[in-house]
């Protein structure tokens, strides 16, 4: 009997099932509330230089006098090339000359200006505060923008490699109850910050704790779901994650305020950890760790809820040893990151991922956090956004069930490289046109994002699946670590940035067609599975090829007759 069996006898897909699924997507519904809160909670409001070369300046906040403080700002403020107030240049001297229609200015650029010496005025009209306004990141510090982004998916990175071993070795539930303590904690007190090292400390650790997470939060449903129901399981989890997207959107809209939109995204989590020891711990887990009798225990309350209390309670510890031999044998060596390459298919398995899951990432951040850039209402686009998931996730969820992972994983990243390769000959006034195609890569991406966490989770076998799921995260947060940093390739050639991101998911798509397809294939529990899986395939092709001339050797005495 393999777990798979044991799993039907206690009720493959039944109530507990359900409940146990809904309960753990809920904390993935905020996770991109914390992937992209940047978006506003360092969004850039207008800003110019304060005024204080003009005595009893009163146009802070409070705009009475349109007309006044618009003289304000000619006579203090220097315009750039569009017409606009400079951010972060003042004249040295009220210049009153500029008032005076009449008057003839003829070296208005050589004026003599200074740097924003006394702080800056910030349009507070859509956010009435940002960490950019609280720790004035403009001008000469705007780049610190970026490097708290960078911290923060650096976060993601390191926990990504720690809660992935972690895991294997502790189990899923408790990495999962701890994860959502720590994303608790260090959010709201990332909302409490003082200063910005503060901050970025807090967000590093709220970034480690969102890859804790992910991580278990896919692998108990994985891992507690048939081969059969498995992607519309991961198509719930991938539709939680775009939900969420509206959802930020939503409290943003409602809550301008960055202290108090952090603290709202973060608390949450105090109720997951609070319900969290409710969760079932994965027995597929607890077999491979050799801990038979609290798998026992934990099937028996699956078959309990599901309303299979007869069938649970025929269970006996010797009838799981003797049906999973395998999974026993496997408890009695340790397994490492070096497992992740050590067999040639476990190897290929490794190689081929790391290149989906760095493209996937790096694309779909360098298209995802520069919102602002569009000329719209943020909070429009981002809803837009929101929504191209829901079409392409479940276009994606169909490939995925009736035509195989392979194809869906790479047509997903092909499709999205050519869509954003095809904004290099959009002219840029054809804005419209270059948010759709901007839209289409976000949809196939985010489909490339959903097939991906399935996929991965079927290839690697269960002794390793979370170090290969932490091992494959890592990568992808290098590609979001790295995503801004392609930006500053346009001083070089504007179109360069959109060529590097268009580039990579057309080289993942292409190596994603080397791994092997697990639409209805068991689940592996062990490397040897895996390798064993592989000799199959081949012994399979190889068996058809033979076919193919015997047929036609058959067909000869046919035509000798005719």
């Amino acid at each position: 009997m393999t777990f798979a069996e044991l799993l039907e006898q206690v009720g493959s897909m039944g109530r507990f099932q359900i409940i146990h699924v809904t309960l753990l997507v809920l904390p993935i519904l905020l996770m991109a509330s914390h992937n992209i809160l940047q978006n506003f909670t360092a969004a850039t409001p207008g800003h110019h230089c304060h005024i204080a070369i003009v005595a009893n300046y009163t146009c802070d906040d409070n705009l009475t006098d349109l007309l006044y403080c618009q003289e304000l700002l000619k006579i203090a403020i220097p315009v750039d090339g569009n017409q606009h107030p400079e951010k972060c240049l003042r004249f040295i001297s009220a210049q009153w000359q500029l008032l005076d229609p009449n008057a003839t200015i003829t070296n208005e650029t050589e004026m003599d200006t200074e740097p924003c010496m006394d702080g800056w005025i910030y349009d507070k009209s859509v956010f009435t505060s940002t960490i950019i306004t609280e720790w004035d990141l403009v001008c000469g510090s705007r780049t610190l923008k970026q490097m708290a982004q960078s911290i923060y998916m650096a976060g993601v990175l390191v926990g990504a490699i720690v809660f992935g071993s972690l895991s294997d070795k502790f189990g899923r539930k408790s990495l999962l109850i701890w994860s959502c303590l720590q994303m608790a904690i260090t959010g709201s007190c990332a909302a409490f910050s003082s200063n910005f090292t503060m901050y970025c400390v807090f967000r590093f650790l709220t970034g480690m704790a969102l890859s804790g997470i992910n991580l278990n939060c896919m692998s108990l449903s994985v891992e507690w779901t048939p081969t059969k129901l498995r992607a519309a399981v991961g198509m719930v989890t991938g539709y939680s994650y775009s939900i969420g997207q509206f959802i930020l959107a939503g409290l943003a809209y409602v809550i301008p305020d960055w202290r108090w939109l952090q603290l709202a995204v973060s608390v949450p989590y105090f109720i997951f950890f609070f319900y969290g020891w409710w969760f079932t711990e994965s027995a597929r887990w607890l077999a491979t760790a050799g801990k038979l009798n609290q798998a026992l225990k934990e099937l028996q309350k699956v078959a309990r809820i599901n309303g299979r209390k007869e069938e649970g309670d025929k269970l006996s510890v010797e009838d799981l040893r003797a049906s999973l031999q395998k999974e026993m044998s496997s408890a009695k060596s340790t397994h490492t990151a070096a497992d992740l390459v050590r067999t040639p298919s476990v190897r290929r398995i490794s190689w081929c991922l790391c290149f989906v899951w760095f493209s996937t990432s790096f694309a779909y951040y360098g298209l995802a956090m520069d919102l602002q850039n569009f000329g719209v209402s943020i909070y429009l686009i981002q809803v837009v956004y929101g929504a191209v998931d829901i079409p392409a996730k479940l276009i994606g969820f169909f490939m995925i069930s009736f035509i195989g992972r392979r194809v869906t994983q790479a047509s997903a990243l092909i499709l999205a490289g050519l869509a954003i390769l095809a904004n290099i000959f959009v002219p840029q006034d054809l804005q419209t046109l270059r948010t759709l195609l901007a839209v289409f890569g976000k949809g196939c991406l985010a489909a490339s994002f959903n097939c991906a966490f399935l996929y991965t989770g079927e290839l690697y076998p269960t002794v390793i699946r979370q170090t290969g799921m932490g091992f494959v995260n890592t990568l992808a947060r290098v590609g979001g670590i790295v995503a801004p940093l392609v930006q500053m390739t346009s001083e070089y050639l504007p179109s360069l940035p959109l060529i590097i991101y268009g580039a990579a998911p057309i080289v993942s798509g292409i190596a994603t067609c080397f791994l092997p397809e697990t639409r209805n294939m068991p689940l592996p529990d062990t490397i040897e599975d895996v390798e064993r899986q592989r000799r199959s395939r081949v012994i399979t092709d190889v068996g058809r090829k033979d076919k193919l001339p015997l047929k036609a050797s058959r067909l000869e005495p046919l035509k000798e007759i005719i």
